[in-house]
């Protein structure tokens, strides 16, 4: 088998078991750094600092309004969640490498 053939299944395998993300935290908790600060007190400054950065384009990787729909509805979610992310970073890797093979090419004698 191909170690793309192997890429690809793998990816496809991650795509399909992100809805454990529902309920691995349900089970084994999930905390943002209000609840970090709650718990302990503090919150390490290099969390403090990036955790405002980044506004998640599907928040909770549900769509809005679905926030408090049933699991195989959020599940659902974020399978569809989990596609857009695969396919944004392959996309953006397909293009990275394109440039860097046309730099490599141009630069050959």
């Amino acid at each position: 088998m191909k170690t793309s053939t192997k890429l690809w299944i793998g990816l496809i395998a991650l795509v399909i078991l992100s809805p454990l993300g529902l309920i691995l935290p349900a089970k084994l908790g999930e905390w943002s750094a209000d609840e970090i600060h709650k718990m302990a007190g503090c919150v390490p400054s290099g969390m403090s600092k990036i955790s405002e950065i980044w506004k998640a384009p599907l928040p909770d990787y549900a769509f809005r309004g679905q926030e408090d729909s049933s699991l195989p509805a959020l599940s659902f979610s974020y399978i569809v969640s989990s596609i857009l992310g695969a396919a944004a970073v392959v996309t953006l890797t397909i293009l990275i490498g394109r440039v860097l093979a046309r730099r490599e090419h141009s630069d050959a004698p």
